[in-house]
């Protein structure tokens, strides 16, 4: 099964997919659906990785986080005669 959709491109998309479409021998809709799933093969896994990483940091204690002031703290001594070692 297959859905339709409607997309509004702006003048240079639309001449630059007119023109790959030309070149490659294929449809315009062809090469916006490949686009469209290169986009989720590329963006789903960073989604779903974030959310298994903060269901994991909500059942996790205090204690095993370092806080963001700490952090940015021991980064702004990177590359100075001072450097501190990561704060662990």
């Amino acid at each position: 099964m297959s859905t339709t959709m409607t997309l509004r491109l702006d003048d240079e998309t639309s001449s630059r997919l007119s023109n790959l479409a030309g070149v490659t021998d294929r449809s315009k809709t062809y090469l916006a659906m490949q686009a469209l799933k290169l986009f989720l093969d590329n963006n789903e896994w960073q989604v779903q990785q974030i959310q298994e990483a903060v269901a994991e940091a909500d059942i996790t204690t205090p204690d095993q986080f370092i806080d963001n002031d700490t952090v940015m703290a021991w980064m702004e001594t990177w590359g100075t005669d001072d450097e501190c070692l990561p704060p662990l």
